[in-house]
């Protein structure tokens, strides 16, 4: 079994919304407005991240509408389908992996396996697949379902899933296909497989009518930091992002999700912890500050409260005083880990308050500084074993990410924290990840 070789910063480019992170990014000056359904924009900001040697770009997705505004003061509404995405931008990079949010509550298991070989097929071995249950519940309505499902079948089904999809990826062994036009034989019969899958809540035939991919599996990206969402990211997940707001919080997430590794058979013994980090940088930490806050004074103020509204769950808190301390709130099926933060978060805060810290990063770590300053806090994160990288959140778009590579990736480097060049190979190669072996071979 592989050991992750690194000790140097893992970086991801969380690219989902076109504009940047922040709430009011879209608002500002040189923000492309309409981002995220624009593919040149996109093809420029793969083009800068792969510049500054990032390992992947992440997409996050839900499967609707984002409702944290219905005012028409938010821009998350429209975005592109992700698959469709970075399938486009595989040939636009050559390094740069490719990840993509898709659920285990909304799709199928054939579906997903057969799209995510293709992705890993058509980049050349980059492909990776953040599994989420998905936290927005309005997805149940589009999909013919009265009710999100419950937080607790959510991650049966996705345990399950998981199970379903790896194994329609080794449907075909690695040397199924001679293609051997003299003699006439396309593929060993006996290097195909049937999978044959029945359990709680799929039954799945297979085989898989894609060959295997390249890394053998697409990477395994997991987001969810609740209880169940640790215990399967400890069973099956390869790197994890997770919202932590603080150097303290970080560190006990690390270690907690680390000494859960042991008790599953594992490929890669070790995973990657990457928090989310919004970085608003400048020439000097006084000029970072002043940046930060004219994003800040472009918030709507209906918007930083409709957007508070949707992360605690979907509890409307327009009727509440903008000034007065958040209520107490009712059970939420939603996004268990996240609401926990928030809760701890808004001690001796207002709303107004609250929101102006979340609509930031929503429950991410922001850094505040000078290009030196914010590189010296990414290291200590990962010196200290707070993460073992991190997946980069521009506040705007497209300077946000051109400022990082220029001038942070240099003192990053400086420090001695990052690499220098790309390695060859896979995605899972540059991470220092094994290749997973077939279930029907020797090896696996």
């Amino acid at each position: 079994m592989s050991q992750i070789k690194h000790r140097k910063l893992v970086l991801g480019a969380y690219l989902s919304y076109g504009t940047g992170h922040h709430a009011a990014s879209w608002r500002h000056p040189d923000a492309q407005a309409d981002g995220a359904q624009n593919i040149g924009h996109y093809v420029d900001l793969a083009r800068t991240a792969e510049r500054g040697l990032f390992d992947f770009m992440f997409l996050s997705d839900t499967p609707s509408v984002f409702n944290d505004d219905r005012d028409g003061y938010g821009s998350r509404v429209v975005v592109l389908e992700p698959m469709t995405l970075l399938s486009a931008l595989a040939m636009h990079t050559t390094h740069l992996g490719l990840v993509a949010t898709a659920s285990t509550t909304y799709k199928e298991p054939y579906n997903m396996a057969r799209e995510f070989a293709s992705l890993d097929l058509i980049s050349g071995g980059r492909a990776g697949w953040n599994m989420v249950t998905s936290s927005k519940s309005d997805a149940a309505y589009n999909f013919g379902l009265g009710a999100h499902p419950d937080h607790g079948d959510r991650y049966r089904r996705a345990s399950e899933f998981f199970d379903v999809v790896t194994g329609l990826w080794d449907s075909w062994d690695d040397e199924a296909f001679a293609r051997d036009k003299e003699g006439g034989v396309f593929y060993d019969p006996a290097r195909r497989h049937v999978l044959g899958h029945k359990g709680e809540f799929f039954d799945v035939r297979g085989e898989l009518n894609i060959s295997r991919p390249p890394q053998g599996y697409p990477l395994i990206v997991q987001a969810g930091s609740s209880e169940d969402g640790r215990e399967l990211a400890a069973r099956t997940a390869e790197v994890v992002f997770t919202a932590q707001s603080d150097l303290a919080s970080a560190q006990e997430f690390y270690r907690d999700l680390k000494e859960r590794l042991p008790k599953y058979p594992r490929l890669n013994p070790d995973l990657l912890v990457l928090p989310g980090l919004c970085p608003f940088v400048g020439a000097t930490d006084a000029e970072a500050q002043q940046r930060f806050e004219e994003l800040q004074g472009l918030i709507h103020p209906r918007l930083g409260v409709s957007m508070l509204s949707d992360l605690v769950g979907g509890f409307d808190l327009s009727s509440y005083d903008v000034d007065g301390p958040l209520p107490g709130l009712p059970p939420s099926n939603g996004n268990q880990s996240r609401r926990k933060l928030i809760e701890q978060m808004a001690e001796g805060l207002t709303i107004r308050e609250l929101y102006q810290r979340l609509t930031v990063a929503r429950g991410h770590v922001v850094m505040i500084g000078s290009y030196r300053t914010v590189a010296e806090q990414m290291a200590e994160w990962l010196t200290t074993r707070a993460a073992d990288g991190f997946n980069i959140m521009p506040p705007h778009l497209p300077g946000g990410l051109t400022e990082f590579v220029e001038h942070v990736v240099p003192e990053l480097q400086r420090l001695g924290v990052y690499k220098d060049a790309y390695q060859p190979g896979t995605l899972r190669t540059k991470l220092g990840l094994a290749r997973p072996g077939s279930r029907y071979s020797e090896e696996g």
